[in-house]
């Protein structure tokens, strides 16, 4: 399949935005889904359940192979335990191939910012000091373990010719400007 270009017209009506842990996938897929007139699914929403339970990995690909399965979405990330199901699926990637500083520095603002606020997230959850920064488990953690592994990973999206199209950004002003012309 020919490598996508941000100046085409966008035709894909299955979407996938990927990046590393803090770059704004999440932010990104709603605004795509709200351009396009999609239905976006925030896979955090269906991976977790309240009291920072994860959902069952066999449940997980159950319910993603569900979505996935419809005609139009967009999906804010594919994990690892599901991703076999989503790539085939998608007619587009968004990747969000940014510098470790700036995902790192949103995800550090976003996290004070939810501890804080109190917000919740993730079918009620509230993020906490330790479940930001401090436990073994921490999604500042998360961030330093994973980076690598979905730079990597998105970059061979980008370069596998039998793949879906693969926009990579690595300006969030490039992603913004790519977005409001949609």
């Amino acid at each position: 399949m020919p490598a996508a270009r941000p100046s085409e017209p966008v035709t894909a009506r299955r979407i996938l935005v990927y990046g590393v842990t803090g770059s704004g996938k999440s932010t990104a897929a709603t605004r795509i889904g709200e351009r396009l007139g999609l239905p976006v699914t925030l896979a955090d929403e269906l991976s977790w359940l309240p009291g920072w339970q994860s959902v069952d990995e066999d449940e997980q690909r159950r319910i993603f192979a569900d979505v996935v399965a419809r005609d139009s979405w967009v999906l804010d990330t594919a994990y690892g335990a599901w991703r076999d199901l989503v790539v085939p699926r998608a007619q587009l990637v968004v990747g969000l191939d940014y510098p470790r500083w700036f995902s790192l520095q949103r995800l550090a603002r976003r996290t004070v910012s939810r501890i804080r606020t109190k917000e919740p997230i993730c079918n009620g959850n509230v993020e906490t000091w330790r479940d930001g920064f401090f436990s073994k488990d921490a999604i500042f953690l998360w961030h330093f373990r994973s980076w690598r592994r979905k730079r990597r990973t998105m970059r061979a999206m980008a370069a596998a010719s039998d793949g879906p199209p693969t926009l990579l950004f690595r300006r969030a002003r490039d992603l913004e400007a790519w977005i409001s012309r949609l």
